[in-house]
């Protein structure tokens, strides 16, 4: 029994970070990058379209729109072929996909490059998350809210070099060289990633919508934690740039120092879920995400504005891998049906959300925005008793 394990270091970190978990985190860490990368485009993006909050908001809902079209698509097709030839069909079809919104030269193809943006970073999210979920049950362990870190860091390097190489290199510089590290994360996890079997019998399912109040309970959940974060996302840099006075380079730390603090509690969402318990977990998480937009809301300066983004992702980061974990360990419910619902609805929060905060920026203000989604939170608290169901991987 101790052979394997006497004077060795890797059979320990193997058994920890398999091929498969490796391979699915990367694939986690490119999806988000290419996510964070937008954030710190989109201010020049407005400007060359000429694009008003309003318009802008039509730009971000049009993201959206092409998410939640291609989300259940793919997960139809991970039923039909698998989660891993799916998440890589899907990561080939995103890396092009800011390219094509920095060349865009008008609304209309602003409007398209958003909508293939969109589509395909949403259906990749569907499949690595199933896959995510394989591998969970391969290793018998917890590796949700590590793989969300991963994507936590993906946002974290594409934000936080984003305005830096947009300011000093140009526009299209940032685009090609996104772009080519994009493929080599991909490139890297391709042979990696776990294969798993079709689901053909969650195929029928999909089309059914679960009767029970319980997924659409924990889909809530998730969807009003990922509302702020897609408004921080979209609007951060917005709101530092135009209402604080900010430089390119400093509101593209907006969601760069919100993705460092979600990227870092992330990766002890797992050990700290296991001594707190799902539960408590989201309870803290709540408070601080809370007391984190707040300060945001009131901030007098840009420098206060990132320390209250940072506290914020410091609560949000486990609260949505908690919500997927309670999605996916529903009693008496396929995994695929809670997942579908809680991704459904909590993404088409982040995705819709932002550009219904975009029209109502332009009469209020952003400040008066971020100051609102407090709110969310404590609805997050009254049902945080849900969470109770992440504490069991099948």
């Amino acid at each position: 029994m101790d052979g394997p394990i006497r004077g060795s270091v890797a059979s320990p970190l193997a058994g920890l970070f398999p091929k498969p978990r490796i391979g699915v985190s990367l694939l986690f860490l490119m999806n988000g990058f290419m996510i964070g990368s937008w954030a710190p485009k989109i201010p020049e993006f407005a400007t060359r379209l000429a694009l008003t909050e309003g318009q802008l908001g039509l730009m971000i809902l049009t993201f959206g729109i092409g998410s939640l079209v291609m989300m259940p698509l793919g997960g139809a097709q991970i039923a039909r072929h698998g989660s891993m030839l799916v998440a890589k069909v899907l990561a080939i079809c995103l890396v092009p996909t800011l390219l094509f919104v920095s060349l865009a030269g008008n609304a209309w193809l602003g409007a398209a490059s958003m909508f293939l943006f969109g589509g395909f970073a949403g259906a990749m999210d569907v499949a690595m998350n199933a896959n995510a979920v394989e591998v969970e049950k391969s290793m018998r362990r917890s590796i949700m809210s590590s793989c969300h870190a991963f994507w936590s860091l993906g946002g974290l390097i594409g934000a936080g070099i984003g305005g830096f190489v947009i300011a000093h290199a140009g526009v299209m510089t940032h685009a090609f060289l996104l772009t080519a590290l994009a493929a080599a994360m991909l490139a890297i996890a391709w042979p990696m990633v776990l294969k798993d079997q079709p689901h053909p019998d969650e195929d029928k399912p999909k089309a059914k919508l679960p009767m029970t109040p319980l997924p659409w309970l924990i889909g809530i959940v998730a969807l009003f934690c990922m509302v702020p974060e897609g408004s921080i996302l979209d609007w951060g840099a917005l709101y530092l740039r135009k209402e604080l006075g900010a430089s390119v380079t400093l509101s593209g730390f907006a969601y760069a120092a919100f993705s460092l603090t979600m990227a870092i509690m992330r990766f002890a969402g797992d050990l700290l879920r296991d001594r707190l318990g799902a539960v408590r977990t989201m309870r803290i998480s709540a408070v601080l995400a809370i007391i984190g937009m707040t300060m945001a809301g009131l901030a007098p300066n840009a420098a206060t504005v990132i320390i209250g983004f940072a506290i914020a992702g410091i609560g949000i980061s486990n609260m949505v891998p908690i919500a997927f974990s309670a999605a996916g360990n529903m009693p008496g419910l396929a995994p695929g049906v809670g997942i579908s619902v809680a991704t459904f609805l909590g993404y088409s929060g982040m995705l819709f959300a932002p550009s219904l905060i975009g029209f109502v920026a332009e009469h209020t203000g952003f400040a008066v925005v971020f100051l609102a989604l407090p709110v969310l939170f404590i609805v997050v608290l009254i049902l945080s008793n849900l969470a109770r169901h992440a504490d069991s991987i099948k």
